[in-house]
């Protein structure tokens, strides 16, 4: 089986968080105590061997007598996984390719795992895993039912009965998941950053091949006959036990033994030693930090091979066999899922860049999915926007956010991701800027921060403030909806000759479908005609005064003949685009003119020595934006 996603409701701070990828890698960032470690043990609570202690559970917020607020712990904690099913398990466990499945654990701690399926009218076939073979041949002679196999086994009367069920259903619901499927879930290796002990490591690695080992199929049907045979005899042992019970406790309507025996957990361990002078080992615990982070990163880096290893065995046994259908043939190998938690901790640059490199090969390897909890700003910029998970606190709960994957629709996602290919912008600005500042173009890229920084004596990133040009008024307006609709502090700037473009997007009415009735909250246009009527200019050049472009003009491009004067550039406020015509005249008129618009703005920002010489309107904007990123 292979685990696509997974929900957790009921678990420490993970109240209600849902569809959770497993992709190649999953990145999971946010701060300290936000849920990430939280959220992966979750995951080996769903596929794993994890169990709950009553601390896990979560806080449920309520009003005493007072009304004041109380907290208790939830009574059941649920994890939720969509998962594919092989070629192998669809026949063997009578299975649609795609179920999903869930670890729930009840009130009195006890674990089980569920499948979302048919739920049969006779509530005796709801839950087959709790019959022995004797009960189970009683039901099937009641409905009238045989296996097809000659010599029926236990799980053969359970999928008799389990089809029949199935047919027999008026509704669906949660079940007992068929006996087996447990053994088919997802590995998992757990690599833990936070904990330099790379005996740990060792453990993790040797117990994912110990596991393949084990699942051989040389081996698998020997141990699991004498596995299955001490659990039913323990079972049959059990049952004058519960007899007995029922006996003396009369107002029990059930009591019933189910024995856990599983030869798969009888790895510990394997202690490493180290020794730098022949004949002088010594245990890892007693040596350094440094040497201890090293031999984890090589553990680590030989894992990917023996995963690559385990992949080539399963396509050369998929080749021996191909065409074999039956259900005795090999099955293929379970998803591995590879867990870090923080793996960039105490490890320089350097390294953090070979443990980045390490999570790529083996997040390509087929059978392979990787999570990934960490601060590490590499880690989180290495990966696509949409593998990234950002986790929050608010009000003791978890909030699980993810950028790139919503009903906006892949256009946009599309957008975005050209727009951040384009600029270099990184992952972790868009996480964690708080404030983002859309503008149409390189003019104001290159304008803007020159701009703030003397308008607002610090520049933009010491504000908080993340600009994204975005190569033009409608990119822009694209980009400040969609982080909008992600929760994120925006401010788009665009000029006032946006409202004549022919699609009519920047019309009111198509602003308030964006951004709600309070548009003046997300959308300045500069130039545009304010309350006192004194601004009346199509774009962001013409908001200069004559006097103060003339004055930056003769030291930034000096005239061929003369100086430039005042009515040079008043002359040219007629023109339609006033921002082309003073490029062209100063091209024209100078030796040494701009080099385009933006080299334009760049220099004309550069030459300002005063606060006072930016336009209201502009000032106005960034004194918004700044109190935006507080």
């Amino acid at each position: 089986m292979y685990l696509k996603n997974f929900s957790v409701n009921g678990f420490r701070s993970l109240r209600d968080v849902s569809n959770i990828p497993v992709s190649k890698p999953t990145i999971l960032a946010g701060h300290n105590d936000g849920g990430k470690s939280a959220l992966l043990d979750a995951l080996s609570l769903l596929v794993g061997t994890r169990t709950m202690v009553p601390d896990d559970r979560s806080y449920i917020r309520s009003t005493d007598s007072e009304d004041k607020d109380a907290f208790e712990r939830c009574t059941e904690t649920v994890v939720v996984g969509e998962f594919t099913l092989d070629g192998w398990e669809q026949q063997e466990f009578d299975l649609p390719s795609e179920v999903r499945l869930r670890r729930r654990i009840d009130a009195a701690l006890d674990s089980s795992l569920e499948i979302w399926s048919s739920l049969p009218n006779d509530d005796r076939l709801a839950d087959l895993a709790q019959y022995l073979l004797p009960e189970l041949k009683e039901l099937a002679a009641e409905f009238d039912i045989k296996p097809d196999n000659p010599k029926p086994k236990k799980a053969d009367f359970e999928k008799c009965l389990r089809d029949y069920g199935r047919k027999h259903s008026d509704t669906q619901g949660w079940l007992s998941a068929p006996s087996g499927l447990q053994r088919r879930m997802p590995r998992i290796l757990i690599f833990d950053g936070k904990a330099a002990r790379p005996d740990d490591a060792v453990k993790t690695a040797l117990s994912g091949k110990f596991q393949a080992h084990m699942a051989d199929a040389s081996l698998q049907g020997k141990l699991q006959a004498v596995e299955d045979e001490v659990k039913e005899r323990l079972r049959i042992d059990a049952k004058s036990l519960c007899d007995h019970i029922k006996e003396r406790c009369p107002d029990l309507a059930e009591v019933f033994v189910e024995p856990d025996v599983s030869f798969q957990r009888g790895f510990n361990g394997a202690p490493l030693r180290i020794s730098r002078v022949k004949g002088a080992s010594v245990g890892l615990d007693r040596s350094g930090l440094g040497s201890n982070r090293r031999v984890s990163l090589a553990v680590w880096e030989w894992t990917s091979e023996l995963l690559a290893d385990e992949e080539a065995e399963a396509n050369a046994n998929t080749s021996d066999t191909h065409g074999e259908q039956d259900s005795e043939s090999e099955p293929p190998p379970v998803q591995t899922i590879v867990i870090y938690d923080e793996p960039d901790t105490h490890l320089d640059y350097h390294h953090q860049r070979k443990v980045m490199g390490l999570i790529r090969k083996q997040a390509a390897i087929p059978h392979v999915g990787v999570m990934v909890a960490t601060h590490s700003m590499n880690l989180i910029d290495g990966v696509d926007i949409s593998d990234v998970v950002h986790l929050k606190l608010e009000n003791l709960r978890t909030i699980a956010e993810r950028i790139g994957a919503d009903e906006l629709g892949e256009a946009i996602d599309l957008h975005l991701g050209k727009i951040a290919a384009a600029l270099g912008l990184r992952n972790s600005v868009l996480l964690h800027e708080r404030c983002f500042l859309a503008v149409e173009g390189e003019t104001e890229q290159r304008a803007f921060p020159l701009l703030f920084r003397l308008c607002e004596g610090l520049s933009l990133q010491a504000a908080g403030v993340a600009l994204w040009a975005c190569f033009n008024n409608e990119g822009a307006l694209h980009l400040a909806r969609y982080l909008v609709k992600q929760g994120r502090t925006v401010l788009l700037v665009v000029d006032a000759d946006s409202r004549t473009l022919p699609k009519s997007i920047f019309k009111d009415q198509k602003l308030r479908e964006h951004f709600g009735p309070n548009v003046a909250d997300y959308v300045k246009f500069i130039g545009e005609t304010d309350d006192a009527g004194s601004v009346d200019v199509p774009e962001l050049e013409a908001l200069f005064g004559d006097d103060l472009w003339a004055s930056v003009a003769n030291d930034a491009w000096p005239r061929n003949e003369g100086v430039w004067t005042p009515a040079d550039f008043a002359a040219l406020r007629s023109e339609k685009k006033f921002s082309a015509a003073v490029e062209e005249m100063l091209q024209t008129g100078s030796d040494v003119g701009p080099g385009g618009k933006p080299d334009m703005m760049y220099r004309f920002a550069l030459a300002l020595k005063d606060a006072e010489q930016v336009p209201e309107q502009l000032r106005q904007a960034f004194a918004q934006v700044r109190k935006l990123a507080e």
